[in-house]
């Protein structure tokens, strides 16, 4: 993924930054303060070691799968028992198949299937346009038949909770069971206030508040995406300072070590895969109806917008509906236990 060239580069560009003046430095609400960024920057440049991490991230079981007309690259981590469960996990953004390091180890008993989902970082190259969240659930479901897995749990949020009903809708007949941490966010939209219960219809008024308060990201991801991925594809001041803010303030304090968050940003950096990523919030989608497979919903309060269960229960059959302490947006690194735990109950219901 990375060579020599691509490190003495970013090394340099990081030495020359333009420090930005930020005149809201103590305000959280503004974004990333600016002591905040220069500490991780300093770090960046001198003290942080990519080659440990990509050493580490080498070493994980990785396959490519030709999947109709694309390649699809998946971490396949297989059991010693044929016969045992198959386990999917699907990240989203801005993270990548790291989301789910901390997991592996504690899901040894199940064949495991991780894939870097196309347009991320550790993908195969990216086909273009078109990559809808439709066209990659398309795309996984096809990799995991030519695995040789016709049955099997998803596990996932953000973009691949996404990926994962569909694949859920598309295919029932492959889906034993799901495990979210969220429902799609493209539910709010077909949702009928006057229809739901009066805590799912706070929800969505809930939720519409938080779009307008912290969903500027998605305007731009969505409408920009050229434009935005040239600043930040050119800048790694920028590129941390977009993703960094979103690792520390969808998650609970001290949930990243600064060399871990440097380490998701690094694959993003040496991958080039930051304009790729913006796909799914570029392409229109075609939502799923209402799923009946059984589904294990956790709720982490960290999260964006944790969601009732009278809500989830108008588009998903939750049989289990688990509020966790602690955890946020990524959870599965946040809180592995607790998000292994909640895979276990979704491997029960699909038997």
């Amino acid at each position: 993924m990375c060579t020599v060239m691509h490190m003495d580069d970013l090394k340099e560009r990081l030495r020359r930054t333009r420090r930005v003046t930020i005149p809201w430095d103590d305000d959280a609400t503004r974004g990333i303060g600016g002591r905040r960024l220069d500490d991780l920057l300093d770090r960046w440049a001198d003290g942080y070691d990519w080659g440990v991490h990509t050493r580490r991230i080498d070493t994980l079981p990785w396959v490519v799968v030709r999947a109709g007309d694309t390649d699809l690259r998946v971490v396949h981590q297989r059991a010693a028992d044929p016969d045992a469960p198959v386990v999917v996990l699907l990240h989203g953004w801005p993270d990548s198949v790291l989301r789910f390091e901390r997991v592996l180890p504690l899901l040894a008993d199940a064949h495991v299937v991780v894939p870097a989902l196309p347009g991320f970082p550790f993908a195969a190259p990216s086909t273009g346009p078109g990559m809808s969240v439709n066209r990659m659930a398309g795309i996984v479901a096809d990799a995991l038949e030519e695995l040789g897995h016709p049955r099997y749990t998803l596990s996932g949020g953000d973009v691949g909770g996404a990926v994962a009903e569909i694949i859920a809708a598309e295919h029932p007949d492959r889906v034993a069971a799901l495990h979210l941490t969220n429902v799609a966010p493209w539910r709010a939209f077909t949702a009928d206030p006057a229809a739901l219960a009066p805590d799912a219809a706070a929800y969505l008024a809930r939720s519409a508040q938080w779009f307008r308060s912290e969903g500027g990201y998605i305007a731009v991801q969505s409408t920009r995406p050229n434009t935005l991925a040239v600043g930040l594809g050119d800048s790694p001041a920028g590129l941390a300072a977009w993703i960094v803010e979103k690792l520390e303030s969808w998650s609970d304090d001290s949930a990243f070590t600064t060399d871990e968050l440097l380490t998701w940003v690094t694959a993003y950096w040496v991958s080039g895969a930051i304009g790729t990523s913006f796909a799914t919030y570029v392409e229109p989608a075609t939502p799923a109806g209402r799923i009946d497979t059984p589904t294990v919903l956790s709720v982490f309060p960290r999260d964006l917008k944790p969601e009732p269960r009278s809500y989830a229960e108008v588009f998903l059959n939750v049989r289990e509906y688990v509020e966790h302490p602690a955890g946020g947006h990524f959870a599965a690194w946040e809180q592995p236990e607790a998000y292994v735990d909640d895979v276990r109950r979704a491997l029960k219901l699909g038997g």
